[in-house]
C-alpha cells in the first residue's frame, strides 16, 4: 500500500515525513512499459526516477500549497529529462527520456552531465497552482548540479531546501522495481513551534542539539530497511529513544496513487497552440496527428475532420 506518514518529536523543533510507494510506483513502471519507455530505461535511471517520485511526494506533503509540484532533472547526458509530478490530492506520475547508454551503477552526474560541464545540468522544482490569475506564472526554483560525481539526488534537494526554505533538511531516498521510499527530517523554527508545548526539556542546548542528533539517526537507515520495513518498525528502529508523535497516515484513496492528467481536450489545446498552418502541415505529411502520453501510454489521434473542428471559430477541443 502506498502511504505517507507525518510525525513530530515531542518537545523538540523537529518534524518528519516518511513515504512508501509500492502500488503507485509499480503502476508508474507499468505505464512506462506501455508507453514504450522500458526500452531505454536501465536500472540506474529507474532508481533515479523512483527516488525523484518519492522526493516529490515528500516535498509536496511538506508544502502547504493548492496545486501540483513538478520535480525535473535535465542535462546533456544520457538522461536528457526526468520528471516526477504530484498533484494536490497526491495523484502522481513520472517519466524519463533517455538517449544513449547508461553505465551500470551510474551516479546522478554520470547520467545527466557526464562531462561535468558547469551549468549543463540542473534540477527544477515548479509549484503550479490550480487557480492562477491571468498572466501569473508558476513558481520555479532552479538548482544547478555541481561537478561532484558523488553528489546524490537527496544531497541536491537538501541544498535546495536550505536555500529556499531556510530550514535544515535531511533526505534519505531509495528505490527498486517494487518500491520507492523516502524519509525527510526537518528542523523547525523554535520560536512559536507548536510541538514545543510540554514534553521534553526546553533547554536551549538540548533544542539546538535535537536536529543534528535526529538527522544522524535518519542517515543510519539502510536502503533495504527503507524499502521493506513497515512505518512503525522503521520509526522504532531509528528513533526508539525519542518520543515520536505520529499523525494519521495518508493511504488508500487519500494516499499517493498513480494519476495522469493527460486528456484529449488538453492535447487538442496543444494542437491549437501549434497554430493552424503547422497542424495542417503535419496532416499533409502524416495524414493524422498522433500524440502519445509519455507518462501513461495513452494515445490520441486527430484526423483532418478533428483538426478542422479544433480551429473552427468558437470550438472547444474535445
Amino acid at each position: 500500500m502506498s502511504e505517507v506518514h507525518t510525525f513530530l518529536f515531542d518537545g523538540l523543533p523537529v518534524r518528519g515525513v516518511l513515504v512508501r510507494l509500492d502500488a503507485a510506483w509499480q503502476e508508474v513502471l507499468r505505464r512506462q512499459h506501455s508507453a514504450g519507455a522500458h526500452v531505454a530505461c536501465p536500472a540506474p535511471v529507474q532508481t533515479l526516477l523512483g527516488q525523484m517520485t518519492a522526493a516529490a511526494v515528500l516535498l509536496r506533503t511538506n508544502i502547504k500549497f493548492d496545486g501540483a509540484l513538478v520535480l525535473q532533472i535535465m542535462g546533456d547526458g544520457p538522461v536528457r529529462l526526468a520528471v516526477a509530478e504530484v498533484q494536490h490530492d497526491l495523484g502522481l506520475r513520472a517519466t524519463a527520456s533517455v538517449q544513449g547508454a547508461v553505465p551500470d551503477q551510474a551516479s546522478l552526474l554520470q547520467m545527466v552531465n557526464p562531462a561535468g560541464k558547469e551549468g549543463a545540468a540542473r534540477c527544477v522544482i515548479t509549484l503550479d497552482a490550480r487557480t492562477r490569475r491571468p498572466g501569473q506564472q508558476p513558481y520555479q526554483g532552479i538548482v544547478p548540479l555541481g561537478t561532484d560525481v558523488r553528489q546524490s539526488l537527496a544531497e541536491l534537494l537538501q541544498g535546495y531546501m536550505r536555500q529556499s526554505e531556510q530550514l535544515d533538511t535531511t533526505l534519505v531516498l531509495a528505490a527498486d522495481a517494487q518500491c520507492a521510499a523516502g524519509l525527510l527530517i526537518q528542523r523547525l523554527p523554535v520560536q512559536g513551534a507548536g510541538n514545543l508545548q510540554g514534553g521534553a526539556s526546553t533547554d536551549d542546548t538540548a533544542l539546538a542539539d535535537a536536529y543534528p542528533r535526529i538527522a544522524l539517526l535518519a542517515h543510519s537507515v539502510q536502503a533495504k530497511e527503507l524499502l521493506t520495513l513497515s512505518a512503525d518498525a522503521l520509526l522504532h528502529r531509528l528513533f526508539w529513544q525519542e518520543n515520536v508523535v505520529c499523525f494519521e497516515p495518508q493511504q488508500g484513496e487519500a494516499g499517493p496513487h498513480f494519476a495522469c492528467t493527460c486528456s484529449r481536450a488538453r492535447v487538442g489545446r496543444m494542437i491549437v497552440g501549434l497554430g493552424q498552418e503547422e497542424a495542417h502541415s503535419v496532416l499533409q505529411e502524416l495524414g493524422a496527428i498522433d500524440v502519445g502520453c509519455e507518462f501513461c501510454g495513452a494515445h490520441y489521434r486527430f484526423d483532418a475532420v478533428d483538426v478542422a473542428q479544433l480551429f473552427h471559430p468558437g470550438a472547444m477541443p474535445v
